[in-house]
C-alpha cells in the first residue's frame, strides 16, 4: 500500500517537472526569437542610415535647385499669407503664451492642422531665439522643482502626449530637456518640433532643446505650396539647435555620445551653425573646411584645415557615437559617423571635466533606459514601439537636487496589450522589414550570387545563398535559418535567386511609393498635379548636371513622351509610378 500509495503521489510531481521544463524550453526559444528579432530591427535601422541621408541629401538637392517663377520674387512676410475664414484650426499672437501652446497640444491631439501662416511665424521665432543660445545649456535642480529628461521621440506624438499627461506640461515649475531626435521614423514629426518649439519660445529657461543626429539633416516635411519655405527654415533651425546640456555642473546630456577626444570648451566655443551635413552624407573628413560650412562662411575663415576637423569632430562624435564594453575609441563604421567609445573614454572624459554621470540617447532599448559603464552612462529612449507595436518601453527620467534618475516607463499603445505572447516575441514586421533590405540590395545580391552560379542556372546552394547575402548586407544575421521565411523558391537543398528576384520587384515598387510621390511633388513646380513636360525638361538637365551626365533634349522629350502613356501632354502620379515599376522590371528580364 505504501508503495502504491507514493506512486501515486510521484506521478502529480513528474508531471510538473515536465510541464516545468516544457514551458522553460518553450520559453528560452521565445527569446531567442526575440533576440533575432531585435539584432533584425536594429541592423536594419543602423545599416539603412547611411541610405536614408543620402535620400534627404538628394531631396535636399532637389529643393535647392527647382526654383519655380513664382519663388523668383523676394519672398513674402508670413504676414502676408491670408488664413481663410474656413479655417477651424488654434489661431497664434506672437509673443506665445501658455494658453495658446497648450490649445496647440490639445489642437494635434484632436487630429487638427495648423495654418501654414502660423507655422512660418512660429519656426521664424524659434530660428531667431536659437540664435542667440549657447552651445551648452547649463540648468540647476532645486528642491521644489525636478526636471524631466525625455530622449528620442522620433515623430511619435502619442509618445509626447503620453508624457505631458504623466509628467505635466512644460512650465516654468516642471522643467524639461528633449535629447535629440524630435523627427523622422513617426508620422507626426512636424506636430511634435511645432509644439517643443512653442513651448521653448514661451518658457526659453526652462525648455531645452539638444540637437540630434536626426536633426542633422533635412526633415522633409509636407512638400505643399509652402513646403521649400518651411524645410529651408527647418535646415537653419536645426543648425542652430543647441549641442548639450549641464546639470548642476554634475550631468551631462548629449545625443550621442563622447570620444576620446571630446572636449566640453572646444564644444562650447565652436560655431555649431556650421554644421550642416551629416558624416554619412559623402562629405570628407579630411576637409571640413570646405564640406561643413557655407561658402560665406568659408570665405572669411582661415583657420588651419587641422583645427576645423577637430571642431568638426567634436560636433560629430557627441552626435553620433554609441557606447561599448570594451576599453579604448574607434570609428563607429556601423552608423558611419562619430565613434565606439569604452568604460575607460567615459571615466576619463567624466573625471577631467568634474562630472558625475553622463546621460544620452541615440539608441533604441526594450526598457526604455540601460545603464552602462558602471552606471556612469544612461541610455534614455523615449519613442514606445519604435520598431513596432509592442518592440520596447519609452522612458524619461525626472531627477531632482540630489542628481539622481528616476524612471518612469510606458508604452503608448493600447494594442500591445492584446498580442499574445507568441506574437509579442516574434514580430512579422520584422521579416518583412529585412525582405525591404534585400529587395532594396537586389542587384549586387544578384551580382553575389551569380558568381556561384557559373552556368547561369538560376539555383544556387543555399550555403553560398547565406554568405554572398551577408557579404552583401553586413548586418550579422543568421541567414541560413532565416532563409525559410525569406525566399520561398528553394528545393533540395538550393535556392531559385532568379525567382526570387522577380518576385520582388513589385513589392520593391510600393516600398519606395512615398519616396517617389515625394520627387513627383517637387518636379511639379506649380503645384498642379501633372508634370508638364518643361517640367520633365528642367528637371533632366539639373539631373544630368549634377551627375555629370550628357543627354539631349531630344532624348529628354522622347522619355517624356515614353512616360505619358495616355499621351495628353502631361505625367500624372500614376503614369511617374508607373514608368519606375517598368524600368525595375527590365532590369531582370
Amino acid at each position: 500500500e505504501k508503495c502504491s500509495t507514493s506512486k501515486q503521489h510521484g506521478r502529480p510531481i513528474r508531471a510538473a517537472l515536465l510541464i516545468q521544463r516544457w514551458y522553460r524550453r518553450y520559453v528560452a526559444r521565445l527569446e531567442t526569437r526575440r533576440r533575432c528579432t531585435w539584432n533584425i530591427f536594429q541592423s536594419i535601422e543602423y545599416a539603412g542610415e547611411q541610405d536614408q541621408i543620402k535620400l534627404y541629401n538628394f531631396f535636399g538637392f532637389l529643393m535647392d535647385h527647382f526654383t519655380p517663377s513664382s519663388s523668383e520674387r523676394k519672398p513674402e512676410s508670413p504676414l502676408l499669407i491670408e488664413v481663410p475664414d474656413s479655417y477651424d484650426g488654434p489661431h497664434l499672437t506672437f509673443p506665445m503664451t501658455f494658453c495658446e501652446v497648450s490649445k496647440l497640444v490639445e489642437a494635434f491631439k484632436q487630429k487638427q492642422q495648423l495654418h501654414v501662416r502660423y507655422v512660418l511665424q512660429l519656426l521664424g521665432e524659434t530660428w531667431r531665439l536659437l540664435r542667440i543660445l549657447p552651445n551648452i545649456n547649463h540648468v540647476s535642480a532645486c528642491h521644489t522643482k525636478d526636471i524631466t529628461i525625455c530622449g528620442d521621440l522620433h515623430g511619435h506624438l502619442e509618445d509626447l502626449l503620453l508624457i505631458f499627461y504623466k509628467n505635466g506640461l512644460p512650465s516654468s515649475e516642471k522643467p524639461y530637456v528633449f535629447n535629440g531626435d524630435f523627427v523622422d521614423r513617426g508620422k507626426n514629426s512636424l506636430e511634435i518640433l511645432l509644439i517643443l518649439f512653442g513651448f521653448l519660445l514661451v518658457y526659453p529657461n526652462d525648455v531645452h532643446l539638444n540637437r540630434g543626429n536626426h536633426e542633422d539633416h533635412i526633415h522633409k516635411p509636407d512638400l505643399q505650396v509652402h513646403g521649400k519655405k518651411i524645410l529651408k527654415l527647418l535646415q537653419k533651425i536645426f543648425s542652430w539647435l543647441p549641442l548639450a546640456t549641464v546639470i548642476d555642473h554634475k550631468v551631462l546630456i548629449v545625443h550621442g555620445g563622447i570620444s576620446d577626444k571630446t572636449d566640453l570648451d572646444t564644444l562650447s566655443r565652436v560655431d555649431r551653425h556650421k554644421v550642416r551635413e551629416s558624416p554619412t552624407s559623402g562629405f570628407t573628413v579630411a576637409n571640413p573646411k570646405s564640406s561643413y560650412v557655407t561658402k560665406s562662411d568659408s570665405d572669411s575663415d582661415q583657420e588651419s584645415g587641422e583645427t576645423d576637423e577637430h571642431k568638426w569632430k567634436q560636433i560629430v562624435n557627441v552626435l553620433w557615437s554609441d557606447p561599448m564594453p570594451q576599453n579604448g575609441c574607434i570609428p563607429n563604421e556601423v552608423r558611419g559617423g562619430g565613434c565606439y567609445w569604452g568604460p575607460d573614454v567615459t571615466k576619463e572624459v567624466l573625471g577631467k571635466h568634474n562630472l558625475r554621470l553622463l546621460i544620452r540617447s541615440h539608441e533604441c532599448k526594450q526598457e526604455g533606459y540601460e545603464f552602462c559603464h558602471n552606471r556612469m552612462v544612461l541610455t534614455i529612449f523615449s519613442a514606445s514601439n519604435y520598431y513596432e507595436v509592442g518592440s520596447n518601453r519609452g522612458a524619461y527620467i525626472r531627477m531632482g537636487h540630489d542628481l539622481v534618475p528616476h524612471f518612469i516607463q510606458y508604452q503608448a499603445s493600447k494594442t500591445c496589450r492584446e498580442l499574445t505572447l507568441r506574437q509579442r516575441y516574434m514580430r512579422p514586421s520584422a521579416l518583412r522589414a529585412l525582405k525591404e533590405q534585400l529587395f532594396a540590395h537586389k542587384s549586387d545580391l544578384m551580382s553575389a550570387f551569380q558568381e556561384f552560379d557559373p552556368s547561369n542556372t538560376g539555383m544556387i546552394s543555399l550555403r553560398h545563398w547565406a554568405s554572398a547575402t551577408e557579404r552583401v548586407l553586413k548586418l550579422g544575421l543568421p541567414w541560413r535559418v532565416l532563409r525559410p521565411q525569406l525566399v520561398s523558391s528553394a528545393q533540395h537543398g538550393m535556392v531559385d535567386y532568379q525567382q526570387w528576384i522577380k518576385d520582388s520587384i513589385l513589392e520593391t515598387m510600393y516600398r519606395n511609393h512615398s519616396n517617389l510621390e515625394t520627387i513627383f511633388r517637387i518636379i511639379d513646380m506649380d503645384h498642379s498635379g501633372l508634370i508638364s513636360f518643361e517640367e520633365f525638361r528642367q528637371t533632366w538637365k539639373l539631373l544630368s548636371s549634377h551627375l555629370k551626365m550628357d543627354i539631349s533634349d531630344k532624348a529628354i522629350a522622347d522619355l517624356a513622351r515614353s512616360i505619358d502613356f495616355n499621351k495628353d501632354g502631361s505625367i500624372d502620379i500614376n503614369e511617374f509610378m508607373e514608368a519606375f515599376r517598368l524600368v525595375d522590371l527590365s532590369a531582370h528580364t
